[in-house]
């Protein structure tokens, strides 16, 4: 008589199925990617002025930069005054509050610093700021 635990058939070996684990970690990957919020900088270091009323930056939005020179980048990228519209429209399209932050170096000229203001306004942005440091 076999003793107790003990038999003449093969024994099975316990695994564990990690098939549901990979499924669970699958569906948070992809939860985060979907939530996450990008945003895209002007590729430039500028010598933005000081403010005493500065505030956080907001998650989604558009930032052009002006160069000491007077250039207008975004994305790295020299767009020249003629670009900064239909870059503004393109996003305004999408999410309609969309702000416009607008990264000039202290000393770019004010002229094209107004300007960019106004082709931004004209692209359709209801919220332009200037962004600076604290």
């Amino acid at each position: 008589m076999p003793r107790f635990g003990s038999s003449n058939e093969p024994e099975e070996e316990a695994a564990i199925d990690i098939s549901p684990l990979i499924d669970c970690i699958f569906i948070l990957l992809i939860f985060f990617i979907v939530t996450t919020t990008f945003v895209e900088e002007t590729g430039i270091e500028v010598d933005k002025p000081q403010a005493a009323a500065a505030s956080a930056l907001e998650k989604q939005s558009v930032m052009i930069a002006v160069t000491a020179d007077g250039a207008i980048v975004y994305g790295g990228k020299e767009i020249g005054i003629s670009g900064v519209q239909p870059i503004v429209r393109r996003f305004v399209e999408k999410e309609a509050d969309t702000p416009v932050i607008i990264q000039a170096d202290e000393k770019a000229p004010t002229g094209v610093f107004a300007r960019v203001l106004d082709e931004a306004k004209l692209g359709g942005a209801f919220k332009v700021s200037l962004s600076t440091q604290k």
